[in-house]
């Protein structure tokens, strides 16, 4: 691999490992098996037949989960924990044997990536499902592993085109992630009132307790 396939190749997989790990992990040992891709050294092993079964299942598991509205919420909730150190792994392994340097650098970016598609892909879902009809997140959903396989079909391919792509997509992500959380606070605000919670200052705001307690 030239340094634009390295660097394509790096980014790619922890910006696919935030938004779909077992799709990503499973199309990297599909091509590395089936000759299309040589995979670097600390990146072969997506390629034994037990880690590609196990990849392939748990995307048949997400595929599901992640159609349903609440549901996909909870799985990417989980994945929090997943999805990051493991695009961060993924993206130092895609350096290949350059040096130890230059691995904690990936891993670093890759991590930072890995974590912003995540939280871009988990964000706009809870908004998603504040749509009372389900087919956006059935949309949604196949739009992800659709974006995630192209992703890195063209990380490997097109590796120039793939980091300008990547690059605008990193612009919208620091446009769109504020958007998102502020439309999070206002979807959880609306639910805690659904529910009867009361704001932590609400005492303080009432006359007539603060009265009482006076006397």
């Amino acid at each position: 691999m030239d340094i634009a396939q390295t660097i394509a190749l790096t980014m790619g997989v922890a910006w696919a490992s935030g938004i779909n790990l077992y799709a990503a992990i499973f199309m990297l040992g599909f091509m590395g098996t089936t000759g299309n891709l040589e995979l670097p050294p600390d990146l072969q092993i997506l390629s034994d037949p037990m880690v590609m079964l196990a990849a392939g299942f748990m995307y048949c598991v997400e595929f599901f989960a992640d159609k349903v509205p609440g549901v996909d919420t909870g799985w990417d909730g989980i994945h929090t924990f997943i999805r990051i150190p493991a695009g961060a792994i993924l993206a130092a392994g895609a350096v290949g044997e350059v040096g130890t340097g230059a691995q904690l650098a990936a891993m670093v970016a890759g991590g930072t990536l890995a974590t912003g598609s995540h939280l871009t892909k988990a964000g706009s879902r809870v908004m998603i499902n504040t749509s009372p009809e389900p087919f956006s997140n059935w949309f949604a959903s196949v739009g992800e592993d659709v974006a995630v396989i192209a992703g890195l079909w063209a990380a490997l391919n097109h590796p120039v085109l793939f980091l300008v792509l990547l690059g605008l997509f990193i612009l919208l992500m620091i446009w769109l992630l504020p958007r998102i959380w502020r439309g999070i606070r206002k979807v959880f605000g609306y639910l805690g009132r659904l529910f009867g919670a009361k704001s932590p200052d609400a005492g303080t705001n009432n006359p007539t307790a603060n009265t009482k307690s006076r006397e």
